[in-house]
């Protein structure tokens, strides 16, 4: 039967009671706050939203890193009938009034004083922003609220108040908006419904066998569907128990202190687990390497032999028992029955790593638009290096162009306030064109192996796109193109060609005695003055993840006949990929 948010919110609330909700580290100790201490938590901010002015359908703005206050304002502002959107806690403040502006937000919810900075160099550009409330601290800034003041003025109001906006709610109506970076131009915000979140999480309650007694474990940023299916809407299905890390230096440490039962997590965070582990190994010595590398071999073996329903290889018992448990123990992965991936491509060897070690990470693939994942992968059902099948009640197709496209209860109901891209994306029969390439195996198993979208997805999991960084590279006088480059990189590089009419006063102001495109790129004094204008005039406008680290120039032009550009002189991305493959691999080297 189909229900809200709030509803749902309050029968587990009142099922589970004081059994843990909550979980974080506070003056050095774990504190936990109970379901029934979560809902009168988000009641009070729920009421105090009211009294700031919120009125139904309005946004709720919420910025900061995991914590316990940052999914108590979710789940208060669709109480409050409206929308929470959350905005990635490396934008800037350019960044952040364009979500809070585009959402029509009438409060602000800021993690600490670094965030509050971004909203006080804004607010008067924002007429509907009401309050800001710092989660974190106080401040003496007029219309800025403590988090203990939202909660006393929420006690102001009467609970009639907020019973009668719940009760106004719909299932099919719009539940939170998911801000996504599109292939051009600003953000798109995704709509989800109430019932698009519910049963999404209900699916992978099914899915992963997920009940009350499991730990989870949140860190990744929660203005992302993925993190929040993860950490807060799944376990509030079954009133099970979030843990949220300190910090994302304090990940590994957190990691073994709480050994969540679920544990999600970016390629990059896999990468870097990898290479610690491999620089440990690396300084074992004797009868110790030689067991470890004993071990991942039968580990190898018999994670391919499971996923074909084969046999283990003899003495596998004794690799797990010598290897595996001690190194998911030293992780915190020992209790971790589910080690899940998705965000962005991971690469085989990262898969094939920890396969050898006894851990199997579960792909899975989806979009903001199909509320996070359409596909799952189990521990007695899954393919290394493929995204997973179809989840129960989704459909997976291969469009005739190889694109894959989903249809279920899942996907979204549209983009907020652009109707001509909700058109692009969602067609007449409710299929979700999803802009990636790929193929599904005879075993219904999908592989994503391209994407018609330009969109790049970094090792981390950020979604950038490019094409306004490009613009902003080709502002540099003598800058003729540039081509950003990062997908499945931990940063950002770009490859620029220069235009030799505007050349000579770049080399002026460089101070270069270069004559040419061939000996400017050559010249140590172009290139240094040419990466402080890339400083300047794009980094210092970007947030911390869109920022170019390095750049290679390049003395040849981008042309018709290179074939790097097309007859109506758009950019052929791939072919510059190829043709400068060399070039790209010394930027990450």
């Amino acid at each position: 039967m189909k229900t809200t948010v709030p509803s749902l919110f309050s029968e587990i609330a009142r099922r589970r009671g004081d059994a843990p909700a909550l979980c974080a580290k506070r003056d050095g100790e774990w504190r936990q706050t109970s379901w029934r201490e979560f809902e009168e938590l988000v009641r009070r901010a729920a009421r105090g939203f009211m009294e700031l002015g919120h009125r139904p359908g309005q946004a709720i703005a919420i910025l900061g890193f995991n914590r316990p206050e940052w999914v108590i304002s979710d789940i208060a502002a669709i109480t409050a009938g409206g929308t929470p959107a959350g905005i990635y806690t490396t934008s800037t403040a350019e960044q952040c009034h364009y979500i809070t502006e585009h959402s029509e937000a009438a409060v602000a919810v800021v993690e600490n004083s670094e965030q509050l900075e971004k909203f006080l160099a804004i607010r008067d550009r924002l007429p509907a922003l009401r309050g800001i409330v710092l989660m974190e601290g106080d401040s003496d800034a007029p219309g800025v609220l403590s988090w203990g003041e939202l909660l006393a003025l929420g006690d102001t109001v009467a609970e009639s108040r907020l019973a009668d906006r719940i009760t106004a709610q719909k299932p099919d109506d719009l539940a939170t908006l998911i801000y996504t970076s599109g292939t051009t131009g600003p953000p798109k915000a995704v709509m989800l419904s109430h019932h698009n979140l519910i049963w999404t999480a209900e699916a992978m309650v099914d899915a992963f066998s997920i009940n009350q007694d499991d730990q989870f474990f949140s860190y990744l940023p929660l203005s992302h569907i993925a993190e929040q299916m993860v950490s807060l809407h799944s376990p509030m299905r079954v009133g099970a128990c979030t843990w949220f890390a300190e910090s994302l230096e304090k990940l590994p440490e957190n990691l073994r202190e709480v050994r969540p039962h679920i544990f999600f997590g970016v390629p990059r965070v896999w990468e870097k687990f990898q290479a610690a582990i491999a620089a440990a190994g690396a300084e074992s010595k004797g009868l110790k390497r030689k067991i470890t590398v004993w071990a991942r071999s039968k580990g190898l073996v018999g994670g391919y032999a499971a996923q074909r329903g084969d046999k283990l290889p003899t003495l596998y018992g004794l690799a797990e028992k010598l290897v595996f448990s001690k190194v998911r123990a030293k992780l915190g992965l020992d209790r971790a029955r589910i080690c899940a991936c998705s965000a962005a491509p991971i690469t085989l060897d990262t898969l094939e790593f920890f396969l050898s070690l006894g851990i199997p990470i579960l792909e899975v693939y989806g979009m903001s638009e199909a509320t996070g994942p359409g596909t799952l992968s189990r521990p007695d059902k899954f393919r290394t290096g493929r995204a997973g099948f179809a989840f129960p009640g989704v459909e997976i197709e291969i469009a005739a162009d190889g694109e894959i496209l989903m249809r279920g209860p899942h996907v979204f109901l549209g983009y907020y306030k652009d109707e001509a891209a909700t058109r692009e994306t969602l067609d007449e029969n409710g299929w979700i064109h999803s802009g990636d390439i790929g193929d599904i195996d005879q075993d219904g198993f999908v592989k994503v192996t391209d994407r018609k979208k330009e969109l790049i997805i970094t090792s981390g999991g950020e979604n950038i796109a490019p094409a306004p960084i490009e613009a902003q590279l080709k502002s540099i006088p003598c800058v003729a193109a540039a081509l950003v480059i990062g997908d499945h990189r931990n940063y950002l590089t770009a490859l620029l060609t220069f235009d030799s009419d505007r050349l000579r006063p770049a080399l002026e102001a460089a101070g270069s005695a270069a004559q040419d495109i061939a000996a400017a790129v050559q010249c140590a004094l172009f290139t240094r003055w040419l990466e402080e204008q890339v400083e300047k005039t794009v980094n210092a406008t970007l947030s911390r993840v869109q920022t170019i680290k390095k750049v290679c120039l390049l003395a040849e032009q981008f042309t018709i006949e290179g074939g790097e550009l097309t007859p109506t002189m758009k950019l052929k991305r791939r072919v510059v990929l190829s043709k400068y493959e060399r070039e790209i691999e010394a930027l990450y080297s």
